[in-house]
């Protein structure tokens, strides 16, 4: 008789049924991951380099579905607005309802409500505590922001057609917080990476938004794809083991 066969069929069905449950998480984990994204973002193609350097002219990004009372300066949002052309666009969210936004103080600087503010993801402009570099815009202006309205810049100041242009128009330049459609959390093409909140908006009323879902929706998927291949393997070697098994001669009991 032999004392192995069915010690060895044990363990064979043991690690069958771990590799099978390490499959059926990763699917859930991989697909759960690529289903949430689906609902909570959207990719768009930026149209323009008005966003230079934030995001260029072609990139592919991914901007998160929200409600107009999400919205928070220094976003990044895509919007809608028949005065500005009726096609999607995206600027960087400057002043909410209530703020006096204005260019530029005596270090060339954008002030909200009399508060300079440093606009680091700009091309001209230092950082923080350094020499200052060229102001945030080429010609001065000033701008008061109706409630439930967004005033919008775009962060190649000299080039971008913004609110700027619209001074002279109904609300001085601002859009309703019902045309923004999403907020740039990320570009997913040429060059992936996260669109970061800047702080110097922070100390403001309200502070800056929270960082969306993406890199927990990332992780799901990238550990979905790891059990699964883990899984898989761990299959394979198990059924390659008990066919050695079954195949052997069977111990001589004394």
């Amino acid at each position: 008789m032999s004392g192995t066969g069915r010690t060895g069929d044990g363990h064979g069905r043991l690690g069958n049924a771990l590799s099978s449950l390490a499959v059926a998480v990763g699917c859930v984990l991989f697909l759960g991951g690529f289903a949430w994204g689906a609902v909570v973002y959207k990719p768009y193609t930026v149209p323009t380099a008005s966003m230079s350097p934030t995001v260029e002219a072609g990139d592919r990004v991914l901007a998160e579905r929200i409600d107009g009372a999400d919205v928070r300066r220094g976003d990044v949002v895509v919007f809608t607005e028949a005065v500005w052309g009726a096609q999607p666009m995206v600027k960087r969210v400057v002043g909410v309802g209530g703020d006096k936004v204005a260019c530029c103080d005596a270090r060339g600087r954008l002030t909200v409500n009399g508060q300079p503010v440093e606009e680091p993801y700009l091309h001209a402009q230092s950082p923080a505590g350094s020499q200052p570099g060229a102001p945030a815009a080429q010609q001065d202006f000033s701008a008061e922001v109706p409630k439930g309205q967004v005033f919008l810049l775009g962060d190649e100041r000299s080039t971008s057609l913004d609110s700027r242009v619209h001074l002279e128009e109904p609300g001085q330049g601002s859009v309703p917080l019902s045309a923004v459609q999403a907020r740039l959390d990320a570009v997913a093409w040429p060059s992936p990476g996260l669109v970061e909140r800047p702080e110097s908006f922070a100390g403001l009323p309200g502070g800056i938004s929270a960082g969306g879902p993406l890199p927990f929706q990332l992780a799901a998927v990238g550990a979905g794809a790891a059990l699964i291949l883990g899984g898989a393997a761990a299959g394979s070697i198990t059924a390659r083991a008990a066919g050695r098994g079954r195949t052997g001669k069977p111990a001589r009991v004394r």
